[in-house]
């Protein structure tokens, strides 16, 4: 089963983007989330055909291993997300045709 966090509109298995964060910054947020035991993030490269100096290398990420089950890890997925949205900005979730929700 798949967990609503109630920092957006989007489910943790599903992509999620931040525009304009910088390609190290999803590896730090994607090291930061690999941390809580048995979360499992993938980073989705960009999908662009043009090149766009304000699009980073990474166009979203996706969160496997947490279920609602499990109170303490979705808690720390939410705030690890929440500590990354208040410095760069919210979340969004990417639909299945590489559009923002």
């Amino acid at each position: 089963m798949t967990v609503i966090l109630s920092l957006g509109a989007y489910r943790l298995n599903d992509r999620i983007h931040c525009p304009g964060l910088p390609l190290a910054v999803y590896r730090e947020v994607a090291a930061h989330l690999c941390q809580v035991d048995g979360v499992v993030v993938e980073l989705i490269p960009q999908q662009s055909q043009q090149f766009d100096y304000r699009l980073s290398q990474v166009d979203s990420l996706r969160i496997k291993g947490v279920s609602d089950s499990d109170a303490a890890r979705y808690e720390q997925v939410q705030q690890i997300l929440a500590y990354y949205s208040d410095r760069y900005g919210a979340w969004e979730a990417v639909k299945s045709d590489n559009t923002w929700v």
